[in-house]
């Protein structure tokens, strides 16, 4: 099964072993960072540093001044990897050492942007902005990541891309210093308070028949319980319905959908105009299409009539795995089941054969591991040993 490997350029630039050392884990690619938001990540085995910080959502390229001149926002430079172009020379150095190279883009999850122009922001129905989420909908947002994804997926020695957060983000963010947990929020609770009410959305919302002012009060008395007592721990679409009434939830659903998908395809053909023909272009995605995230929620038929394929996540038990490739089995299209082998991270690559092959019996074709520059030196022997016998 084709197997491949996330990594960021720092994990290759000014190590000479690293192209070998993943090649020899037995994978056939490599999915590499050309835009990626803020991180603290560690380098166990680079022979120079341990810690890289990258402060801000930033190309790890350099972006073209002429693309983006005169145009708000933009996309930053990075500063913490002394070279010119860390994505151009990490991908030569793994191609050198015979794999194949994809960019792995990640658009609507900036907090940068989001604090230098806080009115691009997703806003809840209290008023609270999330600088890390950018509004989909927003046209000069939409503009920026159509944009984005053109420039950062197809770049020099790269044959295919995965796009990342290609839809909504909303509340769920791992933050520094989070202190969000204190009442428990279930994934419908997750989706009112991740529910937009900039210009943008109010203007779809409208479209949908509904009013929303009237609909923040609905979303925050839907609220106002779990804020009260011990949180609210509904789950999935009914709970969603059960605490909003389905007709506006079902109206909520059809704009954010509509803005959601119209990006995509957007972005997806924004990318296939700057590519060669072949490039292969993945969307990292969950088949519920109310969820939001690094994982845009989407609905199977659609999306692959726009994309070449998905990356799923499948790290967890059975009944989760089967939930996530259920609605695209028996598809013909790239099904990438996506496992975390960083033990430390909740990753488990010591049951990697029998996950990939439970993953593989329910229609997945190839496999994505995360990640193959943060996994420590057991973690990495555990993926070798599993993916000589998975072939």
């Amino acid at each position: 099964m084709r197997t491949s490997v996330f990594l960021y350029p720092w994990d290759v630039i000014g190590d000479p072993d690293a192209p070998a050392r993943i090649a020899d884990l037995g994978v056939q690619q490599v999915t590499l960072a050309s835009a990626y938001h803020s991180t603290r990540a560690l380098t166990p085995r680079h022979p120079v540093r341990r810690i890289v910080t990258a402060q801000h959502a930033a190309v790890l390229y350099p972006p073209d001044a002429s693309r983006w001149a005169g145009r708000e926002p933009a996309p930053y430079a990075q500063s913490w990897v002394d070279r010119d172009d860390p994505y151009g020379d990490a991908a030569h150095a793994l191609a050198e050492a015979g794999l194949d190279v994809h960019s792995w883009v990640v658009l609507a999850h900036n907090s940068r942007l989001g604090a230098e122009y806080p009115h691009h922001s997703v806003v809840n129905a209290y008023g609270d902005r999330y600088p890390w989420a950018p509004c989909i909908a927003q046209p000069a947002v939409r503009g920026y990541l159509v944009a984005l994804a053109e420039e950062a997926a197809a770049r020099p020695g790269t044959s295919g891309t995965e796009l990342e957060s290609c839809g909504w983000y909303g509340f769920a963010h791992l933050h520094a210093h989070d202190k969000v947990t204190g009442v428990g929020l279930g994934d419908a609770a997750q989706y009112l308070m991740s529910l937009c009410f900039c210009a943008s959305c109010r203007d779809g919302y409208a479209a949908q028949g509904l009013d929303a002012d009237e609909l923040g009060t609905a979303v925050r008395r839907a609220l106002a319980p779990g804020w009260a007592g011990s949180g609210s721990t509904e789950a999935g679409w009914s709970g969603v319905e059960k605490l909003l009434g389905p007709g506006l939830a079902d109206a909520t659903l059809r704009w954010r959908t509509s803005a959601a998908r119209t990006l995509q395809e957007a972005a997806v053909a924004a990318v296939r105009a700057a590519a060669a023909p072949g490039f292969q272009v993945l969307l990292h995605a969950d088949p519920a299409p109310y969820r939001s995230g690094a994982n845009a929620g989407v609905e199977a038929e659609h999306i692959l009539g726009v994309a070449d394929g998905v990356v799923l996540p499948c790290t967890g038990g059975d009944a989760a795995r089967e939930a996530v490739l259920g609605p695209f089995a028996g598809r013909s299209a790239v099904l990438a089941a996506n496992f975390g082998v960083v033990t430390g991270m909740g990753g488990s690559p010591g049951t990697l054969e029998r996950d990939a092959a439970h993953a593989a019996s329910l229609g997945a074709n190839q496999l994505r591991l995360y990640h193959a520059g943060l996994a420590s030196d057991p973690d990495l022997e555990a993926v070798a040993e599993a993916l000589s016998r998975i072939g």
